[in-house]
């Protein structure tokens, strides 16, 4: 149960917190003047205490539901490790509130991060294609590759896990729970590798885009001076 806690504890804080990314990005590339001031440790600070705290709390209603069922007949996990859906199918009661409660966990850390992702990238988008420069917008680009690279890895594999929780009833088969273990290796495996290249704005690619940024918000308010 601890390892289920802390695997999932993990997965959701992850949800939260890209879609925090998404907001970093949206405020660095379309109000990069205003970036130091809007991104200041006051604001993300509490971002990222919200996700952790969103990540537990999410945890310790699932696994605590889960802790409840009884198990009755086979114990053997069918997984890498003690993930709750993998738990869930050697339940020998209804799982039907476990059912509910996971939809309810997946609006909260999966749809709504996701609709703060799109509607962030819808704007970033539009920043970009409004840059004269080719290399311009390469370089505005290459700041937001890496994030979505996780997210579309991170997000495609989570929600094919867990977007339509299974019941009891529709046990897969065994080779279904093999493409399940073997499709959460890159959720779990795959993303933290990844992560260095996203949970920072002290790269490379990121402070060359700032810089053009910043270089460009600079013509312009001067033009408008003159």
């Amino acid at each position: 149960m601890v390892q289920m806690f802390l695997s999932f504890a993990m997965g959701a804080t992850e949800c939260v917190l890209l879609g925090m990314m998404a907001l970093d990005r949206y405020v660095a590339i379309c109000y990069p003047l205003r970036y130091p001031i809007i991104m200041r440790k006051g604001a993300y600070v509490p971002m990222a205490v919200g996700a952790w705290v969103a990540g537990i709390v999410d945890s310790v209603v699932q696994t605590s539901l889960t802790m409840q069922l009884p198990f009755c007949a086979n114990n053997v996990i069918n997984h890498f490790v003690c993930e709750i859906l993998a738990i869930l199918k050697l339940a020998c009661a209804d799982i039907s509130i476990n059912v509910i409660s996971m939809a309810g966990s997946n609006l909260i850390v999966l749809v709504i991060p996701l609709l703060v992702i799109s509607i962030s990238y819808i704007f970033i988008v539009a920043t970009i294609l409004r840059i004269p420069s080719t290399e311009g917008k390469r370089k505005a680009f290459s700041t937001c590759s890496a994030h979505l690279t996780v997210v579309l890895i991170f997000y495609g594999t989570i929600f094919f896990m867990y977007a339509k929780p299974k019941s009891k009833s529709s046990i897969g088969t065994n080779n279904q729970d093999i493409i399940e273990a073997l499709i959460s290796l890159f959720y779990g495996v795959m993303t933290p590798m990844l992560n260095p290249l996203i949970y920072s704005l002290r790269n490379k690619d990121v402070k060359a885009a700032m810089k053009y940024m910043l270089g460009r918000k600079k013509i312009s308010l001067m033009d408008y001076e003159y």
